[in-house]
């Protein structure tokens, strides 16, 4: 009886141990490794079961581009809503729907008859009036009349003149023509009509260069100038970039958005731009062509400051650095490290300084042989 009482409690103390230690074991990490062999000294960072496996990555030089995006709109390079100046009845229409028209070519004409009518008038009594003046010149030089009647005859003929200038005004504006090259619109009229004057009769749009207008938040204007390049997409023509040059620059910010309104200037010698068009606008802000650059994941913020591990050697070390710009998975590094340093991109949870590292592959497997400096290289050289 006395052994059976001793076995039943010497066995759940010894699994309660058991247990214990395993729990310690889990919740300590790895554990000592064995004294190496003899002959064999441990590595610089201590035995090598005690590293923490970490992913790394090589502080690598690329180009950065600060930029800034927004939407837009399309402008014509020009445009114009075609209207006649006086009214009239449309005698004939000078173009095709939809083409290419020249500078000063008719678009539309109105009947003339009255007008050139009036002109007519106006160049008979024009003659008249040249002939008496020539005539009051003669009696003059004969002492038949006196100086006041040829300024009088003078005068006629200035007013006379002034006549067929007027005259002929009016009878240009009943021919409506382009105030430039471009592509005409839909007309809204046809011959036979009677229009009014400011009376709408189509629309002339010079597409051969193209405006963007977009806003940006105003804590960019200081970084804003003209000459800036920037990227025009759109969604009407998927995977295609346009280049464009920034042209002016709103003084007035827009209270309601706090914004700045921009104006870009792009070609389209192809044509397949239209104005009215919606449009995602890149600009750049600033070029840096050799910025340092580490993968997102080894940045470990802390409150608002950033933080990396490097590896100095078999160890980590948190270095404290200042970050630029964020681009498709790669962070600027504006201080704080150098090219060629070497950073943990995975496993930073287990970290402090000082505490030795080895380096493997993504997934965790093993990492070539050497301190992690060397493995980064292995590892797949993240960084370049």
């Amino acid at each position: 009886m006395e052994r059976r009482r001793i076995v039943f409690i010497v066995v759940p103390l010894a699994a309660a141990i058991a247990l214990g230690y395993a729990a310690y074991a889990y919740f300590r990490g790895p554990g000592p490794a064995p004294a190496p062999a003899a002959g064999k000294a441990p590595g610089p960072g201590g035995p090598a079961d005690f590293a923490v496996p970490v992913e790394v990555a090589t502080v690598a030089m690329a180009p950065v581009a600060e930029e800034v995006t927004a939407v837009g709109t399309l402008r014509s390079n020009e445009s114009v809503v075609v209207r006649p100046e006086i009214s009239g009845r449309i005698a004939a229409i000078g173009f095709a729907e939809g083409t290419r028209v020249e500078k000063g070519a008719v678009l539309v004409a109105l009947d003339a008859s009255v007008q050139e009518a009036e002109l007519g008038q106006a160049r008979a009594n024009l003659a008249l009036r040249e002939r008496n003046i020539r005539r009051t010149e003669e009696l003059l030089r004969d002492k038949f009349v006196s100086q006041s009647a040829l300024d009088e005859a003078t005068a006629n003929l200035r007013v006379a003149e002034a006549n067929v200038a007027l005259a002929q005004a009016r009878l240009e504006k009943t021919r409506i023509r382009a105030p430039f090259a471009g592509v005409i619109g839909i007309r809204r009229v046809s011959v036979g009509d009677y229009v009014k004057e400011g009376q709408d009769l189509v629309t002339l749009e010079d597409i051969g260069a193209l405006k963007v207008d977009f806003r940006v938040p105003e804590v960019f204007l200081t970084r804003l100038s003209r000459g800036q390049s920037l990227a025009v997409s759109t969604e009407a023509i998927p995977g295609r970039a346009f280049q464009a040059t920034v042209e002016a620059i709103d003084p007035l910010i827009d209270e309601s958005g706090r914004a700045v309104v921009i104006r870009a200037r792009l070609a389209n010698t192809e044509g397949v731009l239209r104005p009215g068009m919606f449009v995602r606008v890149r600009l750049v802000l600033a070029e840096r062509p050799q910025a340092l650059v580490v993968p997102e994941e080894a940045i470990v913020p802390v409150g608002a400051e950033q933080f990396v591990f490097r590896v100095a050697g078999d160890k980590a070390e948190r270095v404290k650095v200042e970050t630029g710009v964020r681009r498709g998975g790669r962070v600027e590094v504006v201080k704080g490290l150098a090219a060629g340093d070497v950073v943990v991109t995975a496993g930073q949870i287990k970290l402090r300084d000082g505490v030795p590292v080895r380096a493997v592959r993504p997934g965790g497997k093993p990492g070539p042989e050497g301190n992690a400096a060397k493995a980064a290289a292995g590892a797949g050289d993240a960084g370049k």
